[in-house]
């Protein structure tokens, strides 16, 4: 037969919380910052092409 389960305090469940917005948070950047990346790269390879062509 179910049993309900032991209430979590409020301080336990805020430190789950600001863990896992801190590791949404870190992937979050990490993917901004490949994104800058790849379209600094996709523009410097347009300059380069466009240049060779004049």
């Amino acid at each position: 037969m179910p049993v309900p389960k032991k209430r979590q305090s409020k301080s336990r469940k805020n430190t789950r919380k600001f863990n896992w917005k801190q590791e949404a948070s870190k992937q979050t950047n990490k993917a901004l910052s490949k994104a800058k990346l790849v379209l600094k790269q996709l523009l410097t390879e347009k300059k380069t092409e466009d240049n060779e062509k004049n």
